[in-house]
């Protein structure tokens, strides 16, 4: 790609060479995920090189982010994307979440602490673990719901344990049972319900489900690709085929007439 001739049409090629760079930069921690899911939308649809080109122009080049870092001998800290890096330890970041004929949220980037209790009166509550630290490798969550409800959501790769007591109301027992990855934290989820519920549901994070779809997307061009490749390659043996049949065809031809000439000169021989 090249801002010599901004006005030239972009090709799919070009794109998706963008979109690899807006990923690598999201992985790396240079875009956040609204950056990344703004300047996404921004490269397929754009349609000349000179609206490609502004898109990564303060991103490194894949050639820049090869150049090998400088050897450290000191331990580096764990990557902030593994289990053992989102186990920080101290107190966490909040303890407690009431809504009375409301509501509370607690989800993004926070610390959980070693026991979280949240109290719903009449109205709902949000505890989103996916984004978030751990103050310990097995955290609480206590809830409390008397005619309300709330929604506990955990990232894959954790184990829950449930534990409440519903009366007239329930817990969600549904993630029970799965393994949790090696490292995870163990989340127990426990206190009592009553004409209320808490829930519990497993789910990806944005830029966890945003990657998936980028794979399956890619997955599909090259499928895309593949079965176009395929078919130039079937039309050409079809039309291989062709002009064999073509030839054998005027290879009998030529025998026939020559066959018919042989014996016209024999009559015409035996007449004389």
């Amino acid at each position: 790609m090249t801002e010599d001739a901004p006005e030239l049409r972009a090709s799919d090629a070009d794109r998706e060479r963008v979109a690899e760079v807006l990923r690598d930069a999201l992985a790396e921690g240079r875009l956040d995920m609204e950056e990344f899911e703004e300047r996404l939308d921004q490269t397929y649809k754009a349609r000349t090189y000179g609206e490609l080109a502004p898109i990564t122009r303060d991103l490194p080049t894949a050639a820049q982010a090869a150049v090998a870092p400088r050897l450290s001998m000191t331990k580096e800290p764990e990557r902030s994307g593994s289990w053992a890096g989102r186990i920080v330890g101290g107190e966490g970041s909040s303890t407690w979440a009431v809504a009375v004929m409301s509501g509370f949220q607690r989800k993004g980037r926070w610390t959980v602490p070693k026991r979280f209790t949240s109290f719903a009166f009449w109205g709902g509550g949000e505890i989103d673990l996916r984004e978030a630290n751990f103050a310990d490798g097995e955290v609480v969550i206590n809830c409390v719901a008397i005619m309300g409800g709330i929604q506990v959501t955990v990232p894959p790769g954790v184990e829950v344990l449930v534990r409440g007591i519903g009366i007239m109301g329930g817990f969600d027992h549904r993630e029970e049972g799965v393994p949790g990855d090696p490292g995870a934290p163990r989340v127990v989820v426990t206190g009592f319900a009553f004409w209320g519920g808490v829930g519990v549901e497993r789910k990806l994070t944005r830029a966890e489900r945003l990657r998936l779809k980028e794979e399956r997307r890619q997955e599909k061009l090259e499928r895309k690709e593949s079965r176009r490749e395929l078919g130039e390659g079937y039309a050409d043996d079809v039309h291989d085929a062709h002009h064999r049949m073509l030839d054998g065809h005027h290879d009998l031809m030529r025998e026939r007439r020559r066959e018919r000439q042989e014996e016209r000169d024999r009559r015409r021989r035996g007449d004389h």
